[in-house]
């Protein structure tokens, strides 16, 4: 295996590891890392991924919902291709940041189980605390990298 292709499998495991499927991982690894910057069709991304077409279908479709792949297509051709978009990072990350919130409640929730036990209500405030901070720090610190770019 080349040095790309372990690349390739690190990133199908790192991102199912953040809630994507391994395919749309090791897709997002393999855009990453191609030598083609006009992106891929979907039978060249199963040919080099060996990868069964369904399962393409379902990574590119996941890749696409997220706004983490831009379909497109060139002139004079029948075939969307793929590629990733411009801030896929940002955005990628920005739609973490929705969880902050999931999160938040969750604390809240568990605040309302325990009751007034100051021992259980120090860690569970210290996640909602957490979350809330991060929450809103973050898209300022998003916004300030894009200006840096």
């Amino acid at each position: 295996m080349s040095a790309v292709e372990d690349f390739t499998e690190e990133a199908g495991l790192f991102y199912e590891r953040l809630g994507l499927s391994r395919t749309a991982g090791r897709v997002i690894g393999h855009l990453l890392a191609s030598d083609d910057d006009d992106g891929a069709d979907a039978p060249e991304l199963c040919e080099r991924l060996a990868v069964a077409k369904s399962s393409m279908s379902v990574a590119l479709r996941q890749l696409d919902q997220a706004g983490m792949v831009e379909r497109f297509r060139r002139r004079g051709e029948r075939r969307d291709r793929y590629r990733l978009t411009e801030d896929v990072f940002g955005r990628a990350f920005r739609a973490k940041m929705a969880e902050f919130d999931a999160f938040q409640q969750l604390a809240a929730r568990g605040l309302a189980a325990v009751g007034d036990d100051p021992r259980r209500r120090r860690r569970l405030e210290n996640m909602r605390d957490m979350y809330a901070f991060m929450a809103d720090r973050f898209p300022a610190l998003l916004d300030e990298w894009e200006a840096s770019r």
